[in-house]
Parts: C-alpha cells; sequence; structure tokens
C-alpha cells in the first residue's frame, strides 16, 4: 500500500488499518523517554502542546500522521471494523470519504468515545455480559476496542481472556454473531492452499490455532474453541503492539468427542467423532503448508490441542516452521519466571533452582511442558542433565511417574519417571521428598487439600505454591487456602486473578502466572526480526527478561510478576531479548545494522498503538 512518502522511517508502512502507528522516525509517545529505563509512560502517548481544547479536533493531535489508503468509501467504510472510527470522524473526511448524513452531526473523539463505552461497560451485572459487550465493540471498530484494552488492561484481560473466555467458549454456538478469523475442516482437504487467499489481509504475522480438543481447563470444546485464539490475538494486538489486520485467528475444526455438541441442534462445527490418526495429522500439515505458502514468515502459535497430539505436533514442525506451542513452550516460560521471581523474593540466588525440589501435578502437555523449560534452564545455569532430571516429581492421576510403568508413558513423560516409588500420591511425594515447590497443571478444583499444603509447610519455610489451571474453578486452590494454610508464609501465583488476602492486620498479594506475559513479546520479537524458528534458548531468554521486569517494591510484597499494567513494557523488553537471542543464534533475517544498533527504539517503533489516523479512498488521487 503507497502512501505520500515511503521511506523506513515510515514504520506500518504496509497497514490497511486505520490505527496504524504514526509516521514518523520517533513516534511522539517516545519522545522524551529514555528507551533504557522502566517507565510506565513509554508505551503511553505523551501530551501534546498544541492539542486543541474546542471544536471537533478537542483533545485530538494536529500534526503529521502519514494517511492509510482504503478501497472503500461511503456507507462501507462505517462497517468495516478495521477503518470505522463511529461518531469520531471529521468533517472533512465525513465529505471525502462520502457519508456526510450518515452519522450524527456531534463528533466526539476517541477520549469521549472511551468514556462513554467504559460507562456502559461497567454498568452491566456479570463478566460474561461485559465480554460480549466487548466483542461487539470489536466488530464494530477495532481502534477504540484495542485502545480500550491498553489504556483498561487490568481491568480488560479477565473479560477477553481467562477467567471468561472459559464461559464465552462454552456459549460460543448460542451467541455467534459475526464471523471472525477462519475454519478449515476436512471437507476442505486439497483445497487449503486456495482457501488461505479469501482471507482479505496479505501481510498477517500471526496465527493462534486450535482443533478445540482441550479448551483450557473445560476439555473438548470442538469448534466453540475459537474463543481462544480471538481472546489470544486481541492480546497479541494490546500487549504485544501486533496491528489488528496482521492477525489471524484458526479453528481446526475436525469434529468433537464431546457428545453433548453432537447432540446440541445449534452447534456450529463439524457434529462427527474427532478425526485421529493419519487423516488428522494430513490434516494439520496441508494447513500447515498452506498458511506458509501464502504468508511465508508468519508465526503460527499452537494453542490448547490434546496432550496426545500437542508434543508430536511441535516436534515436528518446530525446526521448519515459526511456530510455538504455548501450552507446553509458553507455559513453561511464564512458569520459569515466575519462579526466578519467587527465588528472589525468598532471597536467594535464582542461578539456584536446581537445587529445588519440584512437584508437578499434572503430566499432560502443560505439566511437562513446565519441567522441559525448567530442566534446561538448570542445564543454562551450570546442572548437568542428570542433576536437573533429578530435581522433579511429575504426578498424573495415577500418581508419581515412575519406571516401574514405563511402557505407559509417553516419550517425553519417560524422560522425568522416577526410578522408585511410581503411583506415589502427592501427600506422600511431599512427606517422603519434601518439596519446596508445588505446580498444578490438572484442571482439577480443589486437588491441593489443606492437609497437603500444611504437611509442605512444615517442612519447607517459605514454599512456592502455583495452582495454574484455569479458569477460576479450576485452580487446584485458592490463594485464601494457600496463605492460610501455610500461616502466610508462602511465595504464590496462580493461572486466573485472585484479589489479595486479608488475614489480621496482614495483606498478602497475589500474582497472575498466565502466558500474557509471554507470548506476545515472543510472538513480536520472532516476527520482527524474520525468525526461522523459536528455539528453546528463545523462551529461555524470553523468561529471564520477564523476571527482571519485576521491580524490587513489588518483589517486596511476596509478587513475582510485574503489575499487568505493565504489559506493554514486558512485552517489549522480552521481543529485544528475544530478537538479541535470534540474531546471535544467526536466525534472524529481517534485522539491519541500522537497527541493531537501538533495538529498544527499532521494537518500539514497530509496536502498534491504537489511535485514529486521516483515511484516504484508493484512486482519488494523482499517483
Amino acid at each position: 500500500m503507497k502512501y505520500a512518502a515511503t521511506t523506513r522511517r515510515f514504520f506500518w508502512a504496509a497497514s490497511s488499518s486505520p490505527s496504524a502507528a504514526r509516521a514518523t522516525q520517533t513516534p511522539g509517545w517516545l519522545r522524551g523517554v529514555s528507551t533504557t529505563t522502566a517507565t510506565s509512560d513509554y508505551f503511553h502517548p505523551a501530551p501534546e502542546a498544541d492539542v486543541p481544547t474546542e471544536g471537533e479536533w478537542a483533545g485530538c493531535r494536529r500534526d503529521f500522521m502519514a494517511p492509510i489508503h482504503i478501497p472503500v468509501r461511503g456507507s462501507e467504510v462505517l462497517t468495516n471494523p478495521l477503518y470505522n472510527k463511529g461518531t469520531a470522524f471529521k468533517s472533512g473526511e465525513r465529505d471525502r470519504l462520502r457519508f456526510r448524513g450518515l452519522l450524527p452531526s456531534r463528533v466526539l473523539n476517541i477520549h469521549k468515545q472511551k468514556e462513554r463505552f467504559l460507562i456502559a461497560l461497567r454498568d452491566l451485572d456479570s463478566n460474561i455480559r461485559k465480554n460480549i459487550m466487548l466483542e461487539d465493540l470489536h466488530d464494530r471498530n477495532e481502534t477504540l476496542y484495542h485502545r480500550v484494552l491498553v489504556d483498561h488492561i487490568e481491568e480488560m484481560a479477565p473479560l477477553i481472556y481467562t477467567p471468561t473466555v472459559g464461559q464465552a467458549c462454552q456459549e460460543f454456538a448460542t451467541r455467534f454473531r459475526r464471523p471472525r478469523g477462519m475454519y478449515f475442516t476436512e471437507e476442505d482437504r486439497g483445497q487449503m492452499a486456495s482457501m488461505v487467499y479469501n482471507w482479505p489481509h496479505k501481510d498477517v504475522h500471526v496465527i493462534v490455532v486450535t482443533d478445540g480438543s482441550r479448551i483450557l481447563g473445560l476439555g473438548d470444546l470442538g469448534a466453540n474453541g475459537m474463543g481462544i485464539p480471538i481472546g489470544k490475538l486481541s492480546l497479541y494486538c494490546a500487549a504485544g503492539g501486533i496491528a489488528p489486520h496482521r492477525v489471524l485467528p484458526v479453528v481446526l475444526d475436525v469434529g468433537t468427542d464431546n457428545q453433548e455438541l453432537l447432540d446440541d441442534p445449534f452447534y456450529l462445527g463439524v457434529q462427527k467423532r474427532r478425526l485421529r490418526g493419519p487423516e488428522y495429522f494430513a490434516m494439520v500439515d496441508e494447513f500447515m503448508q498452506a498458511v506458509r505458502y501464502r504468508w511465508p514468515n508468519v508465526l503460527v502459535q499452537f494453542e490448547d490441542f490434546d496432550s496426545s497430539v500437542a508434543q508430536t505436533i511441535l516436534d515436528k514442525y518446530r525446526d521448519k516452521h515459526l511456530c510455538f506451542n504455548d501450552d507446553i513452550q509458553g507455559t513453561g516460560a511464564t512458569a520459569l519466571a515466575g519462579l526466578l521471581g519467587a527465588l528472589r523474593a525468598k532471597g536467594q540466588d535464582v542461578e539456584s533452582l536446581g537445587d529445588e525440589k519440584i512437584l508437578i501435578a499434572g503430566a499432560g502437555s502443560a505439566g511437562i511442558g513446565i519441567a522441559q523449560v525448567l530442566k534446561q534452564a538448570m542445564i543454562e545455569q551450570g546442572c548437568s542433565e542428570e542433576k536437573a532430571a533429578n530435581a522433579f516429581f511429575i504426578a498424573d492421576q495415577d500418581g508419581l511417574l515412575g519406571k516401574a510403568r514405563i511402557d505407559k508413558l509417553n516419550r517425553e513423560q519417560k524422560e522425568f519417571a522416577r526410578d522408585a516409588d511410581d503411583g506415589l500420591s502427592l501427600l506422600d511425594v511431599v512427606e517422603k521428598y519434601e518439596p519446596s515447590i508445588l505446580i498444578g497443571v490438572t484442571a482439577v478444583g480443589g486437588l491441593f487439600t489443606e492437609d497437603l499444603i500444611r504437611t509442605m509447610a512444615s517442612k519447607v519455610e517459605r514454599p512456592i505454591i502455583f495452582p495454574l489451571s484455569n479458569p477460576t474453578t479450576k485452580a487446584e486452590c485458592t490463594a485464601g487456602q494457600a496463605f492460610e494454610w501455610t500461616d502466610g508464609r508462602c511465595v504464590f501465583a496462580s493461572g486466573s486473578p485472585f484479589d489479595p488476602v486479608e488475614m489480621g492486620e496482614q495483606t498478602y498479594y497475589t500474582s497472575q502466572c498466565n502466558n500474557m506475559y509471554v507470548f506476545p513479546g515472543v510472538g513480536l520479537g520472532a516476527s520482527l526480526c524474520g525468525a526461522k524458528r523459536v528455539t528453546d534458548r528463545m523462551l529461555y531468554i524470553a523468561a529471564k527478561a520477564l523476571a527482571e521486569c519485576v521491580p524490587e517494591d513489588v518483589m517486596a510484597k511476596g509478587q513475582v510478576f510485574p503489575h499487568i499494567s505493565q504489559i506493554r513494557l514486558v512485552s517489549h523488553r522480552i521481543a529485544v531479548a528475544v530478537i538479541e537471542e535470534a540474531m546471535r543464534e544467526g536466525i534472524a533475517t529481517k534485522i539491519s545494522a541500522e537497527d541493531a544498533e537501538d533495538l529498544n527504539t527499532y521494537v518500539a517503533s514497530k509496536m502498534y498503538y491504537p489511535e485514529y489516523v486521516p483515511l484516504v479512498e484508493k484512486g482519488t488521487y494523482a499517483s
């Protein structure tokens, strides 16, 4: 897409979104801000001296902004969520784009629009209704939607992502309003390479794909799982700075084994039993080839695939495609960052991770993925592979993984099978081995009993307790239970958010150990540098960067993750770290020597910020 001027200084130069970043070498929201210091203002626009206070330009900047050239005009502009500004269209644009008279005369800028929206949203009495209202805005005006997320991420993240997204998925079919993303079925075999051209945007950077087989802790939701890619990509845009026209949510609809959905007359997916075996993997393979054919540099994030296929799919493509599995690698990197922070909170050396004993409840893709990332981190810190492997105690529904049932374990589980004590219960493991870290990824609410946690607390001065299952109802224990049963001595983080806990005159603060801290930055960095693949060391570096984002005053409260309001700064730091590592490994294909001189500014300049920019209809100007 052409602009009035095109140089390397015009970032987002291929944008087709009206909310592309400003076309200047250093954006206004970075001017005067050090790119080497942590500040909450880093990714928010600085106030401009010449902002009018009256008229239709009130509250709006009046400096240069590169226009977006759009292929539509008239009412079509108002019905396209990427271009629509609603009542923020000024009189000049209403004339130029030929829809004068189709909107009320009063012009409300984005600040007033956001204020009005928030009043209505906060008046609703349930999170699912708020989710619906947010998605309605998403379908009308993507710029305003993402601005609401960016400016109020702490309030909005639980509404568009965990825990509310679980209910949104369960009710996806009954609440379906407008298509978003793409669906591929077995009937599409042989046509996927042409199907991808039905997607209207030619510059897709990130795809989040699920087959709906293991949605959060809710199990097989089939095509209803589309809510997960949509929610994840909203966070990619708001937290990771990927422009909304450069993301694509996808469902591989291979059927469902959920009998309720098979019997549901309103279910929108394929009402057949799940495709399995060679036919299933052939369908995944055709999809991967198709998206890479149209978008050779696209990052594919696998999301909520069942443990029976997740690792197999990752292993097949991780060295050939730019991809990663968020449940395996993202969860592992986030947990690693949390544990490094927990060691800091306890006053221990973060390089001593290999000296800890780690009990993981859950031996599926998430549990094994966490163990793999933690083990790799221990080796990076200087542990032998044998010592690192011996630090883990992983249990499934049948108890501790041991070599007595080695034939029943998959390849990844075998790596962590103990020589003895196969089938030992969680409580017996705590009694015998005295682990200092307890992680839950079972989706079994209440699994961490009072007896279990009190026993652990009797053997460890400050136990680290991470119940990571989502949504909140599936958490292995609550924050209140963990603090009460350890007499306030634990370091706690959970997958879903919990409020601070009051005990007597003491307030105990919680942390959310959520993948949203990691995947937006990893995706941003890998995409910007044109990484050939996502390596294990890139994930280790991402976890370290995240851990280093936690300020000392936050750490002093026992919190091990930065405040969620800092998520764009976190994503920026992770992206820079990922690019640096990709360059060290020789797999970055897009970073010039000039860009590499100041990666902080380069990455910041590429991060999408939702604001309205001028629109120009294609073909109405001299080329």
